[in-house]
């Protein structure tokens, strides 16, 4: 299968173009892996800030390592810089609480390793032809190592949220906005659409190959749940009310003494979150963040509602059904713009609710993209017709109940690992990550 894009064909388009696109992509990532890892000093990088993530330097030399495998060895067929390194970081090999009492490169031989294998995959990236074979077609590995080190940075952000001590990371705030005050929510037509995509050279497996899908009329949130709306849900004894929450969500917030959403702490009558090192007033109308899938569900029923399911959600973001197609971004086929959303860690925070109008989707819902990471319904599954590649520990082996699908990127994301068709998935219990959520209910058909 050869892949084309909207907006990179590669039939038609100069390979000079593809090559900027993967440097620029590649350059991107480094430097805001470096920010990530220069701003704290030595103790930090080495340190492990929670058992959920790794230590900084282990990522740092991960993602050399994975460059290294890829892009020199796989792609340009040479030997190996350093292959005793390779198991110690293999992720599936050490678990993450288990990383830092291994052997592990200094930060200082990290950077010198990482440095070295990207001069080395920039040479290669300069002669490579784009065509022959499915890791090299429209420069597909040199894309995947993009996205791998962009979700690697995102790892690195929330491990910085986890970090106590002072503020290290500094970005402004996003653009104000005015109070949102259109619909609550909007209605999606019934029928089909297409789901997925078997056009976008540099979709990874689990969001291929395009299908259609039968969706019911439903309604959506026009803006993802808010702090001020989630408090509701909390004054009124939500977390006391096992009405609201699946079985396993009520053991585990009873078993855990959870009540609120993590980081934040209540001081007399207001709330107060830790964000980066700082302390904070809650802001009522930013979409709630740092909740786990059984707190969206139990904010959904309580409200009398439902999480989404997948195939919802990616409806609601990429239908457009004046032309009865499926578009790369709520907007359209054009890459992502600071006028559309809130991706790359322009921002350490998310935008207000109802922000970006330019970014809405056709049918006027908005922030589908960017901000939050949104809990769906859904189990993480394989679509119909589904083949790993290039390896099945990128999603196949993840497939099942135990995981549940979040969509469409959060401030942390950077636009080269966010899309329409992109898939995210986790744990029900995770909230360290960058997640919120928004609501739906069924349509009478």
């Amino acid at each position: 299968m050869t892949d084309t894009d909207p907006a990179v064909d590669t039939a038609t388009v100069d390979p000079e173009i593809l090559r900027e696109r993967a440097v620029a992509s590649l350059v991107v990532a480094r430097d805001r892996t470096t920010l990530l890892t220069s701003c704290v000093e030595e103790p930090d990088l080495t340190a492990q800030h929670s058992p959920l993530m790794s230590p900084l330097v282990w990522d740092l030399a991960h993602i050399g390592n994975q460059e290294e495998q890829w892009l020199l060895r796989a792609v340009a067929g040479q030997e190996a810089i350093r292959p005793e390194i390779d198991s110690l970081y293999d992720a599936f090999e050490h678990p993450r609480a288990e990383r830092p009492k291994l052997p592990l490169l200094s930060p200082e031989e990290a950077r010198t390793y990482a440095a070295d294998v990207r001069g080395r995959a920039l040479d290669v990236l300069e002669r490579a032809a784009f065509q022959g074979t499915r890791l090299t077609e429209a420069g597909f590995a040199f894309g995947m190592i993009a996205q791998h080190e962009q979700q690697h940075d995102e790892t690195m952000l929330i491990t910085h949220q986890l970090r106590r001590g002072p503020q290290a990371l500094t970005a402004p705030d996003p653009e104000p906005a005015p109070l949102f005050t259109g619909p609550s929510e909007v209605l999606v037509p019934g029928g089909p659409f297409t789901m997925g995509t078997s056009d976008e050279p540099w979709a990874l497996d689990n969001e291929r190959p395009a299908h259609r899908r039968e969706v019911p009329p439903f309604s959506i949130d026009t803006t993802p749940v808010t702090n001020g709306a989630y408090q509701a849900f909390i004054e009124d004894g939500g977390y006391d009310d096992p009405r609201w929450w699946a079985a396993d969500g009520w053991a585990h917030i009873r078993r855990n003494s959870i009540a609120h959403p993590l980081y934040w702490r209540r001081d007399g009558r207001q709330w107060l979150r830790r964000r980066f090192g700082v302390t904070e007033v809650v802001p009522p109308d930013e979409p709630v963040l740092h909740v786990c899938w059984y707190e969206a569900d139990a904010y959904a029923r309580w409200a009398g509602r439902r999480l989404p399911t997948e195939a919802e959600w990616e409806k609601a973001a990429r239908h457009d059904p004046a032309g009865d197609r499926s578009m790369r971004y709520p907007w359209g086929d054009a890459d992502p713009g600071p006028e559309h959303a809130n991706l790359g860690q322009r921002h350490l925070r998310p935008a207000p609710a109802g922000s970006y109008p330019a970014g809405e989707s056709p049918l006027g819902v908005r922030q589908l993209i960017g901000d939050v990471w949104e809990w769906t319904a859904s189990d993480f599954l394989p679509y119909p017709g589904f083949r790993a590649f290039p390896y099945k520990e990128y999603s196949e082996v993840f497939f099942g109940p135990d995981y549940k699908v979040l969509r469409g990127g959060a401030f942390a994301v950077d636009a080269v690992a966010c899309r329409g068709t992109f898939r995210n998935w986790d744990h029900p219990i995770r909230r360290q990550i960058f997640c919120g959520f928004r609501t739906a209910r069924s349509e009478e058909v």
